[in-house]
């Protein structure tokens, strides 16, 4: 790792600490026992571009929980889902088993995916590289990052598509969707 991804780590870090919300949430998940998992995606992804451009953070996105067991049952999400709105019923939870989504994609998209073989090859796929971010907590309540694009795009406000999954349409669709630019004016678009 650079020293610059180092210092965007910990820039991640310090900022999810200094989130009582954030932090009670990972404190939940962690709850759940889970062996391979982080929340991530655009809670992550807005509290940074939030702090970034000078604002408190406003938690309008729902917490996506992403975790990795093969060996699981796709019924599991509903009911580790379940059990996090019990925890924290203010919160719109969504929790996703990496080892299913291709399934999923499937009958979503209606495309065949390859099955992903990580959480970090999960998060890896998301649709702009700098949504591909996630964090853990630890047993010690040590905030990690998960990042297997680095963090360049989410700390130099780039808005670029990843193309592992994201088609150019979609990925258009999902910036006026989302309103990136609008919420985030000194974002830069890449469209390629």
């Amino acid at each position: 790792m650079t020293a610059l991804e180092s210092s965007y780590s910990a820039e991640v870090v310090r900022l999810v600490e200094s989130s009582v919300e954030l932090m009670r949430a990972l404190r939940c998940v962690r709850g759940l026992g889970l062996a391979s998992w982080c929340i991530g995606a655009g809670v992550v992804r807005n509290h940074v571009w939030d702090a970034l451009h000078g604002r408190p953070s406003v938690h309008d996105s729902d917490v996506d929980v992403v975790y990795f067991d093969a060996h699981s049952a796709a019924e599991r999400d509903a009911e580790l889902q379940s059990r996090l709105c019990s925890l924290m019923p203010d919160v719109e939870w969504e929790v996703t088993n990496q080892a299913h989504v291709h399934r999923w994609f499937e009958r979503e998209h209606g495309r065949n995916v390859a099955p992903l073989g990580s959480l970090e090859e999960g998060v890896s796929t998301w649709p702009e590289f700098a949504t591909c971010v996630g964090v853990y907590l630890t047993q010690d309540d040590a905030v990690q990052v998960v990042a297997p694009h680095g963090l360049a795009d989410l700390f130099e406000l780039r808005v670029r598509r990843n193309p592992a999954r994201a088609s150019i349409d979609e990925f258009r669709q999902r910036v006026r969707t989302r309103r990136f630019l609008e919420r985030w004016p000194r974002l830069a678009l890449v469209q390629s």
